[in-house]
């Protein structure tokens, strides 16, 4: 008998509306309790500490002990790329309350995508660094920075080299679930959305992956990418 994964393992998983959005919860990069996890997937503590050991024996995810306390994340920047892949071909849900507008247009601006920066934000920085020659394609799974690239990082506080020596792939391509387009993921697309945090451009939206430009943020992004908010 041919020996393949059990995919149907993993989709076992995302066919579980609670367990789903615990998964897509956790793509914000972070360490999460089961009550926050619980918070976010609008289920019980008992229920979410449930379907969590089930996502633990897969391996999708890790656990950490800290005392009595337990904290879950996303086990790679791989899982994360292929959950964001299954929400690029998901349908869009129905939007029936003001509520859910906001949220929908929150979380299609920005938002973390594992530990980088996805939406139509992320979108457009990697639209501007292509366009400007500071990216360039590779291949169809990754990008490069030309030699304009490496002065360009250099200025916005980025250090390539340390990037590159990161045991993970450097500049990769990711499929972005609203946008359609790829954004920039892997070791650099860490470096810059954590360069974005240390100047305070950015800042989280609680309980969610969503991200807001802070005034600063929003006088950076015009003066380094061209971008108006």
């Amino acid at each position: 008998m041919e020996f393949n994964p059990t995919v149907s393992k993993v989709a076992e998983l995302l066919s579980d509306p609670s367990r789903s959005k615990i998964l897509i919860g956790l793509m914000d990069g972070c360490d999460h309790s089961a009550s926050e996890l619980a918070l976010i997937a609008k289920i019980k503590p008992q229920t979410a500490s449930f379907h969590l050991n089930k996502i633990v024996d897969s391996g999708v995810i890790k656990v950490e002990k800290q005392g009595r306390h337990r904290f879950y994340s996303l086990k790679s920047s791989e899982c994360a790329a292929i959950l964001e892949s299954f929400l690029s071909i998901s349908p869009t849900p129905e939007i029936k309350s003001l509520n859910q507008e906001s949220s929908k247009k929150t979380i299609k601006f920005a938002r973390t995508c594992y530990d980088h920066l996805a939406g139509e934000l992320g979108v457009k920085i990697t639209n501007y660094l292509l366009k400007n020659e500071i990216l360039v394609e590779a291949d169809e799974s990754n990008f490069t920075v030309s030699h304009a690239g490496n002065t360009f990082f250099k200025e916005f506080g980025v250090n390539l080299r340390d990037q590159e020596n990161k045991r993970r792939a450097f500049a990769r391509k990711c499929l972005d679930w609203t946008e359609r387009e790829h954004h920039l993921a892997g070791a650099l697309g860490n470096a810059m959305i954590t360069r974005m945090f240390e100047l305070q451009w950015l800042q989280r939206k609680e309980h969610t992956r969503s991200l807001e430009l802070t005034p600063k943020g929003i006088e950076g992004v015009d003066k380094a990418f061209n971008i108006q908010v």
